[in-house]
């Protein structure tokens, strides 16, 4: 089982969703949150005074999948998420050592 944490621009998760609905993905947790990459924020004019932006409004997403589905889903969520402009995110790969869904006791592989 494999863990896939990813980092996308707001405005693509509907569309990553999508995408990930269609190649059999079940379930996913998204969270909102804030970061900065290599870009190390910008800067925006509001009410015309200049603001730094240090860190970057993000999508992360969390998807559980077995070993077998993990490129797949990298795959889909690489070329969904991709604008080809600085900050279209991250993608990282954990094992999972055990998995257990809670209302009916399932492990692992049963458990996704």
């Amino acid at each position: 089982m494999k863990l896939i944490i990813a980092t996308i621009k707001p405005f693509k998760l509907e569309e990553v969703r999508e995408a990930l609905t269609e190649i059999g993905v079940r379930g996913m947790m998204v969270t909102e949150i804030k970061g900065f990459g290599s870009q190390s924020g910008h800067t925006e004019i509001y009410r015309g005074a200049e603001y730094a932006v240090n860190f970057v409004p993000k999508i992360k997403l969390e998807i559980a999948v077995t070993a077998a589905m993990a490129d797949q889903v990298v795959e889909t969520i690489t070329t969904t998420a991709k604008t080809g402009k600085i900050g279209d995110g991250k993608i990282f790969v954990l094992d999972i050592q055990q998995a257990v869904r809670v209302r009916t006791g399932e492990t692992n592989d049963d458990a996704l």
